[in-house]
């Protein structure tokens, strides 16, 4: 089985109890992910085991923690307000799920009952001028907030739930990796431009340019100071055991790193925010997913009827939700 299905799908890993050869087998992608020079260091595979798994326990919570799939079809989009404010109409809904689940359906042998997947959607808040009842009164130019949802995607489609599960906790597992590489990208440009600020106070320092008395004792500070970060980041030698250090360390936070925040909106039907006593406004309850980069994104597993689709006939383009 793969290595996807050991770590993150069955009984005895749920316990929280995985085999030493699958853990080995973790810490050698965290490595192929990060920094694959990481292998010239003695010990890195006992320096990584502990956070690495502690990260696949933390993104296996995530998973595992969120709520079970809803429904969706022309029914269900009337009858849930999370649908009706993800998508303009039961249309544009079933256009996106057809085209995302395309290819499993090229791939499968025969076509699925049903399918589920995880969609994501990225949500932007807009500040408007737009019309509304005050007072019982028509007004213009009324200060509002509109709400936008876009960029949607589907993750993982499948005809079994737990399939997707699974494979959802190792995207977020290699999530993790991701942005551990990213930091490294950040620490390599940091270490350069580190070296070329001791480069040139180093000149400055023995060169002619410190004319003045109080000119040397500054430029040493300043080297002292370019010393304390590159102990940090690394030098010569040293990078690559300050590389594991950050991969560990930011593993070992996975909890920092990549978290969930419950997300309750008061909608009226054009996505605009209305207070909670408002009669038009609509519960809209959902989670968003962050990241310790800042990204926020809103993650809903979803299952389907695979035979609901759109006809060449009936498929209209979609009308667009408006916001000025």
């Amino acid at each position: 089985m793969s290595l996807s299905h050991f770590l993150f799908g069955g009984r005895q890993r749920t316990r929280g109890h995985y085999p030493e050869t699958l853990v080995q087998a973790a810490i050698e992608r965290t490595v192929d992910h990060t920094d694959a020079r990481l292998r010239l260091l003695p010990g890195y595979r006992r320096r990584l085991r502990e956070p690495v798994i502690q990260a696949i326990r933390h993104v296996g919570r995530l998973v595992d923690e969120t709520p079970a799939p809803i429904l969706v079809g022309r029914a269900e989009f009337a009858a849930d307000p999370r649908l009706a404010a993800l998508f303009v109409s039961a249309n544009e809904m079933l256009e996106r799920l057809a085209g995302e689940t395309a290819g499993l359906h090229a791939r499968a042998e025969r076509r699925p009952a049903r399918i589920t997947a995880l969609l994501l959607v990225e949500r932007s808040e807009k500040h408007i001028l737009g019309m509304d009842l005050v007072n019982g009164l028509v007004q213009r130019e009324v200060a509002q907030i509109a709400v936008n949802f876009n960029g949607h995607r589907l993750l993982e489609p499948s005809a079994s739930e737990c399939k997707t599960r699974r494979h959802l906790k190792r995207r977020a597992f290699d999530h993790l990796l991701a942005l551990a590489r990213i930091r490294l990208a950040e620490i390599r440009a940091e270490r350069a431009d580190l070296l070329h600020q001791r480069d040139a106070l180093s000149h400055r320092l023995t060169g002619r340019h410190a004319t003045r008395l109080s000119e040397p004792a500054a430029l040493r500070a300043g080297l002292d100071r370019i010393a304390r970060e590159l102990a940090i980041r690394g030098e010569g030698g040293s990078v690559l055991r300050a590389h594991l250090e950050i991969v560990a360390g930011l593993l070992g936070q996975a909890a920092q790193q990549l978290w969930v925040e419950d997300l309750s909106l008061h909608l009226d039907p054009m996505n605009i925010r209305r207070h909670p006593q408002d009669s038009g406004a609509r519960l809209i309850r959902l989670r968003e997913l962050h990241d310790a980069r800042g990204r926020r994104i809103v993650p809903l597993l979803i299952a389907f009827r695979a035979g609901e689709w759109l006809s060449g006939e009936n498929a209209r383009p979609s009308a667009q939700r408006t916001c000025l």
